[in-house]
Formats: C-alpha cells, sequence, structure tokens
C-alpha cells in the first residue's frame, strides 16, 4: 500500500510538472489561400529555442522560460510577425496565425529592367538572368537579378542559352539562337507569377536544364488565387505607362477555372531619346478538371510588342551629345520617329492534360503550337549616301584625322552641325525620293522572321520509395522558319529597285534573284533575301533523387537528336552555283542538313552536417549541339554551311560547384564556389572591312573558354523587423585557347584580290585570344544594404553596389598574324610596342550605385489590398559603360595605327552605358 501511495504521488507531480511547463503553440496558415504553412520557422527572441511548422502548419515550443517573451514566426516571403506573450507555468495558444505575403514587386522589377539592348548579336541584352532568376529566393541570386542586371551582369559570365525557360514544363528558348524570347509574354508579371526555379545544376522536375539552371512557369488555371488585381505604373526606364489587369475564378462547380490577364505598356521614349515603346498583352487560361485523375488545360498567349531600339556608339558621340544620345530616330512632321523597330508577334497555344496515375506518380502531356512574325526595320539606300548621323565621314575626327593633315575648318562644322542636331532627317530621305517613280533612293524595310513551331512533350514524376524519385521526359520541337526582307515605307517613292547596290549592272552579281531580275519591290513585297529554315530536336531525359536524413543526392542524363537545314528561295547573283564544282556556295535550293547527336550527365548530393549547416556539390557534363545561328556561315545569301569552311563540333561544357549554407534564425548564407569549362564552341560576327570595303562574315571556330569563382549571400535578421544583407562575386572568365578563324566574303574581283578563294573564303590560321577576358558583364561585383519591414505592412531597402572588372569585346581578326604582317611581310615602320598597346584589351572603371525601393499595403476589407511600390536606381546618377565591341575594320597593323594616330580613331569601340538615375512607381488593387 505504501508503494502505491509513493507511485501515485510521483506520477501527480510528473504531471503537475508537465502541465507548470511553459509551452507555444498555434497553427500558421497563408492569410490568401488559407492553406497550412509547412517549414515555417517559430523561435523566441533571444533565446536558442526554435522549431518549424510540420505539414498541418502546427507548431509547439516546450520548456520556455517564465515571464515576458517575445515569439517570432518567420517565413521566406511572407511578413515576419511577433507575438508578446507572458508566460506563467502553463501552455499559451496562439490560436490561427495568418501569414501575409511580403511586399515584393521584384518582378515588376524584372520586367522594368530588361532591356534587350543589342552588343553586336543582342547576346549581352539584361534579359540574361533577370528572367530567369526573378522566381529565385537566394539572396545572391536575387542581387545578381535586381541590383545587378542594368549592368550586364551575367551569373557565372554565361549567356541566357545556359538556362532554360519552361511553361507548364514546355521548353520556350528559341531554336535559332537558345535564347527566350522575352517579348513573347512581356507585360503578363501576374499570370506568370507561379514558377518554380532550379538553381545551376540542381535536379528539376521538369528539365535536364542547362548550367543556369531552369524557370518552370505554371498556367494551370485552377492553381491561380482566387481574385482580381488591376495594376498601374509609371517609369522613366523602358516605358513611361503601363496598366495591367488579372482575375482568377478559382476552381469553380463542375471542375472549371479560368484565369485571364492583359495589360499595356507605352512610352514615345525612355531613358533613351527616341527608343519607343508601345506593347499589348493578352493571356487566358481555362482548366477542365475531368475526374479526380485527369484534368485538361489550355493556355492562349498573345504578347504584342513594338520597341524603337538604341545604338552602340563611339566615345565621340558620346562625348558631343551625351549618354542618352540615339542616332536612329528623327522628327517626321513634329514626332519622334525611330528607324530602327524592334516588332515581336507571336501568339503561344498550349494544351496540357495532367493524369493523377496514382497518389505517387504523375504525367503530364503538353503541346505547343506557336507562330507569328518578328521584325527588326532598318534603311536601306541605292545610291544614296548613309543616312546615318553618326555615319564616320560626318563626324569631326574623319576631318581631324585627315591622311593630308588635320582640316580643322571642316571638323568645326561638323562638330557644330552634330551638336545643333545629330538625329536622322526623314524629310531629307522623301526629298531625295521625289521625282524618282520606281526607283527610290531610299527605302524602310524590315529584316523578317516568320516562325512556326511545333513542340510537344510528356513529363513523368512518380515516388518509387519513400526515399527515391524519378523524373524523366520524352520532347519534339520542330521549326519552320520564313526569313525575309520586306517594305514596309517607300519613303515617298512608289517602288524599289531590287538589286546590290554594289554589284555590276551588266554582271550577276548585281541582281538579288537572278530568277526575277530588276524587279520592283512595292509595299509588302519581299526582296533582298529569302529563304526558309527548318530545324527539329527529339530527345529526352531521367533523373533519379534520393531523399535521407543525412544525405540528398541526384543523377541524371540527356540524349537528343538536332537536324538543321537551309532551303533558298531566290538566286542570288554573287552566288549562283556551279553545277560542275559542289564546293562553290549555291544560293537557291536546299542545303546539306546538319546532324548532331548532344547528350549530357549531371549529378550532386547534399549532405546535412545538422540542420544549420550543409554541404552542397554538383558537377555536370553537357554537349549540346550547335544553335541555327551558328551552323550557317550567312544564311541570307547562300548555303554555305561552317562546316565547309572548318570544322562544326557539339559544344562542350564541363561545370561544376560546391556550397556552404547556413541556416539559423538569424544568419542565413551561402557561399559557392564554381567552375565551367567550355570546349568547340563558334561564333559568327558580320561587318565591312576598311581596306577591302568587303562585307565579311566572321568565322571562330573551336573556341575554349574558362569560367571560374566564388559567390556569396548573407542575410542577418538583426531585429524583428530589420535585416542585413550583403552578396558578391569574384569571378574570372577568359578564353582558354587560340580559336580557328576563317573569314567569308562574296565572290568577286576585290575578294579574288585580297585572297579570298573560288568559295569566298579565306583561312586566317588562329586567333590569339587565349588568356582575353571574356565580355561578359562584370567579373566582380559586391552587394550590400538593409531592409526594414514594419509590422504595419510598411518597407523600405537601400542597397550599395560596385561593379568592376568589365571589359570589351576583342574583335579575333585584329589577333592573328594578318595583324602584323602584309603579305608575310611586316608592315612598314611597324613597332611592337605600338602594336602591343593596339591590341591592349580595354578595361571598363569600376563604379558604384545605390538603389533603393519601398512600399506599402493597406488592408481595406476581407481579401481586399491596396499596395503602393515605388524604387530607384542609380541614385547618385553615376555614368558607367555596360558593355562594348572592337569593330573590325582596322583589322591590320597599318590601318589601326593610321586610325589612332590623333588618339580620336574614326573606327574606335563602340560603347553601350547604364541608364542614370531612374525611378519605378507601382500602384495596384487586389481583391
Amino acid at each position: 500500500m505504501k508503494k502505491i501511495t509513493i507511485t501515485m504521488l510521483l506520477v501527480l507531480c510528473s504531471l503537475f510538472a508537465i502541465n507548470a511547463q511553459n509551452n507555444v503553440k498555434g497553427t500558421v496558415i497563408n492569410s490568401n489561400s488559407e492553406e497550412p504553412l509547412k517549414n515555417v520557422l517559430v523561435n523566441v527572441k533571444g533565446i536558442n529555442t526554435y522549431n518549424s511548422t510540420n505539414v498541418t502548419g502546427t507548431f509547439l515550443l516546450n520548456n520556455l522560460p517564465e515571464g515576458k517573451q517575445v515569439v517570432i514566426v518567420s517565413l521566406k516571403g511572407f511578413v515576419t510577425q511577433s507575438f508578446p506573450v507572458n508566460l506563467a507555468g502553463s501552455t499559451i495558444d496562439l490560436g490561427t496565425i495568418l501569414m501575409y505575403e511580403a511586399i515584393s514587386e521584384y518582378q515588376d522589377l524584372s520586367t522594368i529592367t530588361l532591356t534587350d539592348d543589342e552588343l553586336n548579336d543582342e547576346s549581352n541584352s539584361a534579359d540574361n538572368i533577370s528572367g530567369l532568376l526573378q522566381s529565385s529566393k537566394d539572396t545572391y541570386l536575387r542581387a545578381a537579378a535586381f541590383e545587378w542586371s542594368s549592368s550586364f551582369y551575367r551569373i557565372k559570365g554565361l549567356d541566357s542559352d545556359n538556362g532554360k525557360i519552361l511553361i507548364n514544363g514546355i521548353e520556350m528558348n528559341k531554336l535559332y539562337n537558345g535564347r527566350p524570347q522575352w517579348s513573347n509574354w512581356g507585360g503578363l508579371n501576374d499570370a506568370l507569377r507561379n514558377q518554380e526555379f532550379s538553381n545551376g545544376l540542381a535536379p528539376s522536375n521538369f528539365t535536364f536544364g542547362g548550367v543556369l539552371g531552369s524557370t518552370n512557369m505554371n498556367t494551370r488555371a485552377s492553381e491561380y488565387r482566387k481574385g482580381a488585381r488591376v495594376s498601374y505604373a509609371s517609369s522613366n526606364r523602358s516605358y513611361s505607362h503601363r496598366l495591367m489587369a488579372m482575375y482568377a475564378t478559382g476552381l469553380i462547380k463542375n471542375g472549371w477555372a479560368f484565369t485571364g490577364s492583359v495589360s499595356k505598356r507605352y512610352a514615345d521614349e525612355g531613358f533613351t531619346e527616341g527608343a519607343s515603346y508601345n506593347a499589348f498583352s493578352m493571356f487566358l487560361s481555362i482548366e477542365k478538371q475531368l475526374n479526380e485523375k485527369h484534368s485538361l488545360n489550355i493556355t492562349a498567349i498573345k504578347a504584342e510588342n513594338n520597341r524603337g531600339k538604341s545604338a552602340a556608339n563611339t566615345q565621340e558621340v558620346y562625348d558631343i551629345k551625351g549618354i542618352k544620345y540615339n542616332p536612329y530616330w528623327g522628327y517626321q512632321n513634329g514626332k519622334i520617329r525611330n528607324s530602327r523597330i524592334k516588332r515581336v508577334d507571336e501568339p503561344i497555344i498550349m494544351l496540357n492534360h495532367y493524369w493523377n496515375i496514382s497518389d505517387k506518380t504523375t504525367l503530364n502531356t503538353g503541346i505547343t503550337y506557336q507562330f507569328g512574325e518578328i521584325g527588326n526595320s532598318r534603311i536601306d539606300f541605292n545610291g544614296g549616301s548613309d543616312p546615318s548621323p553618326t555615319y564616320y565621314r560626318k563626324l569631326p575626327n574623319f576631318f581631324l584625322n585627315d591622311s593630308y593633315g588635320p582640316d580643322y575648318e571642316n571638323a568645326y562644322k561638323a562638330l557644330t552641325n552634330f551638336q545643333n542636331d545629330g538625329q536622322l532627317n526623314w524629310l531629307d530621305l522623301y526629298i531625295a525620293n521625289e521625282n524618282r517613280g520606281d526607283n527610290g533612293l531610299f527605302v524602310l524595310y524590315e529584316d523578317r522572321n516568320d516562325d512556326k513551331q511545333i513542340s510537344m512533350n510528356t513529363i513523368l514524376n512518380s515516388q518509387l520509395t519513400e526515399n527515391i524519385t524519378l523524373s524523366g521526359n520524352l520532347e519534339y520541337k520542330t521549326l519552320a522558319s520564313e526569313n525575309f526582307a520586306s517594305v514596309i515605307d517607300l519613303l515617298g517613292a512608289t517602288g524599289y529597285l531590287d538589286i546590290n547596290k554594289f554589284g555590276n549592272p551588266l554582271e550577276d552579281d548585281f541582281q538579288n534573284d537572278l530568277l526575277n531580275p530588276n524587279s520592283i519591290a512595292k509595299k509588302g513585297d519581299r526582296f533582298k533575301y529569302n529563304y526558309k529554315l527548318t530545324s527539329s530536336v527529339y530527345g529526352g531525359f531521367a533523373q533519379l533523387l534520393f531523399k535521407y536524413n543525412k544525405i540528398d543526392y541526384h543523377i541524371s542524363a540527356s540524349v537528343n537528336n538536332t537536324t538543321h537545314q537551309r532551303e533558298g528561295l531566290y538566286k542570288n547573283g554573287i552566288f549562283p552555283g556551279d553545277d560542275s564544282n559542289s564546293e562553290i556556295p549555291n544560293s537557291f535550293g536546299k542545303s546539306k542538313k546538319l546532324s548532331f547527336l548532344g547528350y549530357g550527365v549531371k549529378g550532386g548530393l547534399t549532405y546535412k552536417v545538422t540542420g544549420r549547416h550543409l554541404i552542397d556539390f554538383n558537377a555536370g557534363y553537357i554537349s549540346k549541339a550547335p544553335f541555327i545561328r551558328n551552323s550557317f556561315a550567312n544564311s541570307r545569301s547562300n548555303n554555305l554551311t561552317v562546316a565547309d569552311v572548318s570544322s562544326l563540333l557539339n559544344e562542350k561544357m564541363m561545370s561544376f560547384d560546391a556550397s556552404y549554407i547556413l541556416r539559423t534564425p538569424f544568419v542565413m548564407a551561402k557561399l559557392s564556389g564554381y567552375f565551367t569549362k567550355i570546349q568547340d564552341a563558334t561564333d559568327i560576327a558580320f561587318y565591312f572591312t576598311g581596306a577591302d570595303n568587303l562585307f565579311i562574315q566572321e568565322i571562330v571556330t573551336g573556341i575554349a573558354k574558362k569560367h571560374f569563382g566564388a559567390e556569396l549571400g548573407i542575410e542577418a535578421q538583426v531585429l524583428s523587423t530589420f535585416k542585413l544583407k550583403a552578396a558578391a562575386n569574384v569571378g574570372q572568365y577568359t578564353y582558354d585557347n587560340n580559336p580557328n578563324i576563317s573569314l567569308a566574303s562574296e565572290i568577286s574581283t576585290e575578294s579574288n584580290n585580297a585572297g579570298f578563294d573560288e568559295r569566298g573564303i579565306k583561312d586566317y590560321g588562329t586567333a590569339n585570344l587565349k588568356n582575353y577576358k571574356i565580355a561578359s558583364g562584370p567579373q566582380t561585383a559586391y552587394s550590400f544594404g538593409f531592409e526594414y519591414r514594419d509590422p504595419d505592412y510598411w518597407f523600405v531597402s537601400v542597397t550599395g553596389n560596385y561593379l568592376d572588372n568589365a571589359y570589351v569585346d576583342p574583335s579575333p581578326i585584329k589577333r592573328t598574324t594578318s595583324f602584323i604582317s602584309d603579305d608575310g611581310q611586316l608592315f612598314p615602320n611597324f613597332d611592337p610596342d605600338v602594336a602591343r598597346q593596339l591590341l591592349t584589351q580595354e578595361k571598363f572603371d569600376g563604379y558604384f550605385t545605390l538603389n533603393a525601393i519601398g512600399g506599402k499595403t493597406w488592408r481595406i476589407g476581407k481579401n481586399k489590398y491596396i499596395g503602393f511600390f515605388a524604387s530607384a536606381s542609380n541614385l547618385l546618377n553615376k555614368e558607367y559603360k555596360t558593355g562594348g565591341y572592337e569593330q573590325g575594320r582596322t583589322a591590320n597593323y597599318g590601318l589601326e595605327s593610321e586610325d589612332n594616330a590623333n588618339g580620336t580613331p574614326n573606327f574606335g569601340s563602340k560603347y553601350w552605358y547604364g541608364r542614370g538615375a531612374t525611378y519605378f512607381l507601382n500602384v495596384n488593387y487586389r481583391f
């Protein structure tokens, strides 16, 4: 009896002790969807006690000290909340905690900063990272996307063709150059917010991906939050005004769901003079859930975009006119008119079938049809002088560099004329065409690409065991592309003679099409060139993902087959072909079909030292087919392939990265090192030579590159409302060999005299590019700032950025032996020191920028919010170069030294400058 009594007393004491514990519990849900949130961090301020919510959103904190405490509830992407509690030996139930999405308009920022500015072939446009990374929450990646993107910063120094963009699992990268065409869905920020980002070589459920990872945009109608959102934005960057609206029904009766969105963006000119903007976008997604296992979703996107381009200019031009100057525009009848308009209108129609085979296996099958046109306008002239106000013969330096001595009088006249005007004179073009009838001197035309592409794939995801997941897909894409020039404005004439102005009127080379000689082009007619490109890709990938308590790892492999072919529809007089010699380039008919087998393998692991310390490692090897753009020497003129000129091989990439990840309630950090080796890359550039006035295709093959460096992203939650954040990249991106270089030109007496063979080809051997820096934006970047988020739903963030080690793109032809020798002999008065100075790669100055963002949200009723967001970039109005390239016209020591004799070359490097101080304002209403 005594033992029983003692036992009962011990039990009662234990129960009393348990009841006397200080505990806090609660349930966390999303304020919008009212769904439970898992992995929400819950901790007590000043105490090393924390827990996370489970799949039902519940949490429990045990054994807390008595007295007044502050419970902090936080989750990335949501507003951190604080709850004062007074613990006195009991369990406090905080009940249901509503987590509100953080006031974040980064998607608006990413759209506004996309410039599509060109650097020779558009490879340096800022869209390389902003769109790809906009869904990432990684501190470093967000700094790269939103703090550094206006500087043409590139992750790891790589082009955007190394990242994959998908909509509902279907890849949207173009077969022509491997890059996504962001204008195809521009202005639909709200409709495309549902994204899943896979960084680098990390695994993805949808695609094998690339070295820069992948982003999948989910447009399934049932997965949009029910409600509407309207917004207005004003800016001085790309556009001045933007209106956007979106409405989603959510899942309604009979299994239907509808989501729609429209937007309008407009500007007479943006930050750059004459850079007009006019875009209208529409989006519609309809889903029908047939039953618990099957659902159909159709998505339609139509985004029309007309954007005035801006030009790269020499430093002479910027010194006279400033960084906003743009030579492409002029006034016509008192209104701004840009001669270089990029017009994109390529609707997308997509059908997806979602099949829940079981609780652990799903199959997503989709088919997409994309069609439409891209037009790039410009002025052509037969017999008239170059109308560009920056034509080198119109600038002061031309007269100062006169071979007979400086002509100061005409240099001053040129300077005065350029200062006072310096814009395209539309009236002069109309006057020149007066009384010319069908033989106009000037015409405005478009370079057109009318694509029709069908893409289809099926994606399987299956949970094989509790720890193993299988993902894989099969895909097929086929492209039929029509490419031609089309007249859009005869500028007062009644027609335009379709001939090669550099040809001999008595010879075949005078004709652009021998099948229709001396034709007169009217408005809407095709002329100059006309050909088709076809391409197809089929392949697939498989991936296994293993997840355990201490380690996760993945392995995957892909394989694909790619074919390209050209078919000429015009018989160009310069390349009529020779039936007796198949090596002579032919412009008419089909080219040989190019075929490539590509593959990739990758793997990685994450070792969880503890819940707070992780080690991550990924490695991969990718062999990918050349894109269409780098497969044909000059597709506008003939069927000559790069394989006919030099070797055309798959581009190989070997890449790996390693990271240390720290995750605590107060500090989140990631430190990474990376290395990427590229081999057998191909690049083609186009320009006129100065000595022979030949139009040249510069074909560089067998290029090797090396990219390595370190990245850091860190956030410190100093207070529940105050955060410090920093990011950095220190990289080195260089050419790693001396690649082969050949030039292709027209077959003519001039080209024969210049040493070109009967095919119009000249082998220049190797270009001494090894250890030259790759022009991939800043190779060094630092960012440091703070963020304050008030419990009253407003925030402000200020960030300082320093960027450095950006370089001009070197001209390969200038790094061949032909630069120092003329027919095997050194140029007269050759000076090695002068040559070394002329060939030194230009490094841009480093610079500091200051950016600020802020916003506030007001809740005005149940699920009704008004939001305001503002950002200011480059508050210090710093002028800095974002990119540039050496011109290839003065490609030997004699021409280059003569051009630089006075220190003010006619054919110096051309540059782009970043924008000065800019702003973006947005107000929205969500209900």
